[in-house]
């Protein structure tokens, strides 16, 4: 393994596991919010539980992701100085605003986890808000400096050297908008869907404090079916900037090997020394249709640009095609729910909670919002190479001249495979397994105490 791919490797695992927990530390606080509020407006002592084992859960994954996050501004430094040396004063804003956002998530989540007794119940609600909205900002400022890279503004360069650099024109660079919505509402989808599909899977199972699950079941369909339908609009946007602005990047994750009218590819593997895509079912022009309006129009294809100046086909399309598909899959159950919930208040139908057909689509959508989260992402730095800033600096370019870098690259995977195992322990250990056990010992009840609607 060179030292290139060592390096890279070693970012891709690092931001690979990490973003798990950025997407958890945007979508969790916005459930537990809306859990605590509908305990004080309600007040069932279930929902002041389910606030409360959210929390915790929030406060597990926020430490990890706050190692995690460490690291990976560790490893900007030593493995890519030379970005770091060039990149470092145009998009350091971002970075410090995300280290506020950062501390501030911090500050209140210690206050809304030992403060329930302390404070009034509006401050403490408040005190949620605050968690929610700083973690949702933290996210916005990174996708935003990433964003930059993509699409690098706020700078000139005159003889090699760069100057006249605006901090505010490079985080409001033209990839800036479309990144952070689309990230946004994948981290809302990612959270919401896995959380109504946990819940779904023990109704499916009978087990007991039913109502405790659809109260969970419930608010994650509330945060993540919105987000979720909505997701298409924002990744529409996205395609067509990254249409204008890297249109070989573009090009790779459609594999549209020929400049020409561009077909939708459905599946299939890019064979990249033929130009074609085997095993694929295409829809001639139908991307051309849809991006310029006609399906004859030409759109530039990988022999737009020499073979050193494309991504590797393969890995962008498949992950462009994973993401797509589990998007489809979410937005349909979406859909679904909407349906079950108008004919429910028409008097038609079972309630979601009861329906198992339902309950196991849930089950089954849980995961993919984080499988779609990791294959975009993989699709806008894969599809990105061979630049570290497009246009502007060569990833080979910016890598650390130390050598050895498969040692490190080796000792993080491992700590991650660690830090893994200790993080699925605690959430079961501190959320499952202790359950709604607390429930039971305060002596909750199974009966609604308040009219819930499907």
């Amino acid at each position: 393994m060179s030292d290139l791919l060592a390096a890279r490797s070693q970012m891709a695992m690092s931001l690979g596991f990490h973003i798990l927990f950025a997407v958890v530390g945007i979508g969790m606080p916005a459930l537990m919010v809306i859990a605590e509020y509908r305990y004080q407006k309600h007040g069932d002592p279930l929902l002041k539980e389910l606030a409360k084992r959210w929390a915790k859960g929030t406060a597990i994954l926020f430490a990890v992701g706050a190692v995690s996050g460490t690291v990976l501004s560790f490893e900007l430094g030593l493995l890519w100085p030379t970005f770091m040396e060039h990149a470092g004063g145009i998009i350091g804003m971002p970075f410090s605003l995300e280290g506020l956002a950062f501390f501030t998530e911090a500050i209140f989540l210690g206050i809304y986890l030992y403060a329930w007794d302390r404070i009034s119940p509006r401050a403490h609600l408040a005190a949620g808000v605050v968690v929610a909205v700083s973690g949702a900002l933290s996210g916005v400022f990174v996708v935003t400096a990433n964003a930059w890279m993509n699409a690098p503004t706020g700078f000139t360069v005159t003889d090699g050297v760069i100057g006249n650099v605006d901090p505010i024109a490079a985080m409001l660079n033209p990839a800036a908008f479309t990144q952070v919505l689309h990230m946004t509402l994948a981290a809302y989808a990612a959270t919401g869907f896995a959380t109504a599909g946990i819940h779904a899977i023990a109704l499916l199972r009978n087990t007991p404090h039913r109502v405790f699950h659809r109260y969970a079941l419930q608010i994650g369909l509330l945060v993540g079916v919105p987000a979720a339908l909505l997701q298409p609009l924002s990744g529409d946007l996205s395609a067509r900037h990254v249409a204008e602005y890297q249109p070989v990047k573009f090009a790779a994750m459609e594999a549209h090997h020929h400049t020409g009218p561009m077909p939708f590819v459905i599946g299939g593997w890019p064979d990249v020394t033929t130009g074609t895509n085997r095993f694929a079912i295409e829809i001639p022009g139908a991307v051309s249709l849809v991006m310029r309006g006609d399906a004859k129009a030409s759109i530039p294809g990988l022999d737009s640009v020499v073979e050193a100046d494309r991504p590797p086909v393969a890995i962008v399309h498949v992950a462009f095609q994973i993401m797509i598909a589990c998007g489809v899959a979410m937005g349909f159950v979406g859909l679904w729910t909407i349906v079950r919930i108008v004919r429910r208040k028409r008097g038609r139908g079972v309630s979601l909670p009861n329906d198992r057909l339902y309950l196991r689509m849930l089950a089954f959508t849980a995961p993919l919002g984080f499988i779609a989260v990791e294959a975009g992402w993989t699709v806008t730095e894969v599809g990105r190479q061979p630049w570290i800033v497009q246009g502007f600096m060569r990833t080979a370019d910016a890598v650390t001249p130390v050598p050895g870098l498969v040692v490190p690259f080796i000792g993080f995977t491992l700590l991650y495979i660690g830090l893994a195992i200790a993080v699925v322990w605690l959430l079961y250990r501190q959320i499952i397994k202790t359950g709604v056990g607390a429930s039971t010992r305060a002596g909750f009840t199974e009966e609604l105490p308040v009219p819930v609607r499907s």
